[in-house]
């Protein structure tokens, strides 16, 4: 794979992203990950996996270059796709996050079951300010750390800290740099000991709801990006502004 890192411990797997400099996830990183997830699902021995981008970084999120219209619908299958797969994915998943965690690498984070940051750790969903919208935050990001806060990180598009992440409830806890692997060994210390099998059953049984209403909450938000968003003149300025590293000029329209 060129785009990850895959290491397999008996019941352990480190899945690491390895696109530098900031892990930007474009479509062979898309299909990449689904790969490797399906290929994890079957080692039966495999019980949990982390999911990181290296001690440099998270992920920067989905690749700006595939937002314009003649990629945008492949790029909402694909990505969503992999959401889906991770979601539904019945080992447990353990986001650990440094440096940059932005858009959709702060999505992918968000939607596994765990996820640790570092103090300094930069989040944020800033769609927005491309003069587009998170699908998958919109979706789920209510859930996680409550209406008014994630309309506040939507609407504005602003960055957070990971203190501000573990404080909001996006993800489990937040610490220093150099602790960031002790405390997640502790949880590991944990889960390892117990049975794959029980532990894919029960995650089954804790997002049944959940995964309902993701599913077709996410399927909605989809078809509003592609029917209205994408016919916006404000969204091809925006993603065009970027690709050409200017301000972009929002006509409102």
């Amino acid at each position: 794979m060129s785009r990850l890192v895959v290491d397999i411990h008996g019941p352990l797997a480190r899945v690491t992203l390895n696109h530098p400099p900031l892990n930007v996830i474009d479509f062979p990183m898309m299909d990449e990950l689904l790969a490797a997830l399906q290929q994890l699902e079957q080692r039966r021995e495999v019980s949990v996996v982390i999911l990181s981008g290296g001690e440099r970084g998270f992920s920067a999120g989905v690749d700006v270059a595939v937002h314009t219209p003649d990629k945008i619908q492949t790029m909402l299958q694909k990505f969503h796709g992999l959401i889906g797969a991770l979601v539904k994915f019945p080992k447990i998943t353990i986001a650990e996050v440094h440096g940059i965690c932005l858009g959709g690498g702060a999505e992918l984070a968000m939607v596994c079951d765990m996820a640790y940051t570092t103090e300094k750790a930069k989040w944020g969903f800033p769609e927005i300010t491309l003069g587009c919208y998170p699908p998958v935050a919109c979706t789920a990001l209510a859930a996680l750390v409550g209406q008014k806060r994630a309309a506040d990180l939507i609407f504005t598009g602003r960055t957070f800290s990971g203190e501000d992440a573990a404080e909001w409830g996006l993800v489990n806890e937040a610490h220093p740099e150099g602790e960031l692997q002790e405390v997640i060994q502790g949880t590991l210390d944990h889960l390892l000991k117990l049975s794959p099998a029980a532990l894919a059953v029960a995650k089954k049984a804790f997002y049944a709801w959940d995964s309902m209403h993701l599913d077709k909450g996410l399927a909605r938000a989809e078809k509003i990006y592609l029917e209205e968003l994408m016919q916006t003149e404000d969204a091809q300025e925006g993603i065009a502004a970027w690709m050409e590293k200017r301000k972009a000029v929002w006509k409102g329209k």
